[in-house]
């Protein structure tokens, strides 16, 4: 009956699929390994090896590089690698400006040995959503090719002004790329400019990609199924140390209130300039907005650049989650489980066996599991041990 089980679990039928739900060493149970743990293993060593002190780059210029050559319609990520990758990329771009609201984001699609704009730079993330969803319709084909879609990037990214933090993502899912020139001296410029680029790949790890990651000061990771490359795309969310030669410059924001149209500034209603040069049917016209401090534009939401007078509009939370990246939670004590009953700070989970290891912050000493822990460092950014604790939350914050 085993047998069976066995030959009906890898029968040909079902096709290869990159799961590694379980690896296992020998009979023994030497090693035992789960998809689960490789992404925790992951996190935590990104947690510990965050420069502490490092200095960042607050506002941050993306542009996400996205693979549709014949090879993304592989059925190895399900339902194809194309789509999963659209799927996952929704998530990201939400995130993203989740924790990174003064930054902006771009798209840019490879196929059929050209390389195309599906979006330009911009920090509305509706907008590049949309263009995501749009992209499900088309058919991946042909080849890629690296070297026109880092040289589409770097022409606007060579514009930006030098404070700011230029990066590149590029996820491809081919094994060879078609060039029209040397790539090699793409990667130059892309150094020289101190454009950061990233590399996911779906396939296998590609010499040429890994030669420009570390040339750039980028990262390189092949993702093992869904769940590892949605690690993976996590792992750009937070903003990487500064390049050295990015410099420290004063930047002019606005940040306007929101409210009715009064007799003050205009009684009648009208479309905002968010949509003004929008061919959206959908569009209505509006009475409430933020008004622009500077030349009184209404806009239907922030963060937004002023298409009238190209004022940067931000609120002050916005800041805050920028913010909280120059002073980290630092990195909890990982200990064993040693049998001694526990509750969990953070959700108030009975520790037991299954929780291999537990986490202890230094300030407060309160336990955590590793659901929390991960939570706290990833999304909180704020221990709840020590923010109830008033004593330990004065000192830190004293120290800040």
């Amino acid at each position: 009956m085993a047998d069976d089980e066995e030959e009906k679990e890898y029968r040909w039928e079902t096709g290869y699929e990159k799961t590694w739900e379980a690896i296992k060493e020998d009979d023994h149970g030497l090693l035992e390994a789960s998809v689960a743990d490789i992404i925790h293993n992951a996190k935590r060593k990104r947690q510990l090896d965050r420069k502490v002190g490092a200095r960042l780059g607050m506002m941050r210029h993306l542009y996400i590089i996205l693979d549709a050559s014949e090879s993304m319609s592989n059925q190895d990520l399900k339902p194809t690698r194309f789509l999963c990758c659209l799927k996952l990329l929704e998530h990201f771009i939400d995130e993203f400006f989740y924790q990174n609201p003064i930054s902006q984001l771009g798209v840019i699609l490879t196929r059929n040995k050209r390389a195309e704009k599906i979006s330009d730079l911009a920090g509305n993330s509706k907008k590049h959503i949309k263009e995501l969803k749009a992209l499900q319709q088309i058919q991946p084909a042909g080849e890629p090719s690296l070297q026109n879609s880092l040289e589409l990037a770097l022409k606007s990214l060579r514009l930006l002004p030098s404070h700011a933090s230029k990066e590149v993502l590029v996820i491809i899912g081919a094994l060879t790329t078609c060039d029209p020139g040397d790539i090699n001296e793409t990667i130059q410029n892309m150094k020289t400019d101190c454009i950061r680029c990233s590399v996911i790949g779906l396939a296998a790890e590609l010499y040429i990609c890994k030669r420009m990651a570390t040339a750039t000061g980028g990262e390189h990771g092949v993702a093992l199924d869904d769940k590892h490359f949605k690690e993976q795309l996590n792992m750009h969310i937070d903003p990487p140390p500064a390049a050295t030669r990015l410099d420290a410059a004063l930047v002019k924001m606005g940040f306007p209130h929101h409210a009715l149209q009064s007799s003050a500034t205009d009684t009648s209603m009208a479309v905002c300039m968010c949509h003004a040069v929008s061919a959206d049917e959908t569009v209505k016209l509006t009475s409430t907005g933020y008004l622009c401090p500077q030349c009184l534009s209404k806009h239907c939401e922030l963060p937004v650049e002023c298409r009238a007078c190209g004022l940067t509009l931000v609120s002050a939370p916005h800041l805050a989650r920028s913010y909280h990246y120059l002073f980290p939670v630092e990195p909890f004590k990982e200990v064993g489980y040693e049998g001694t009953p526990s509750i969990c700070y953070g959700c108030q989970k009975t520790l037991s066996q299954k929780d291999k290891k537990i986490y202890i912050c230094g300030k407060c000493t309160q336990t955590f599991c590793i659901d929390c822990e991960i939570f706290i460092h990833e999304s909180l950014h704020t221990c709840p041990g020590c923010a109830t604790n008033p004593e330990t939350y004065q000192r830190s914050t004293e120290r800040t």
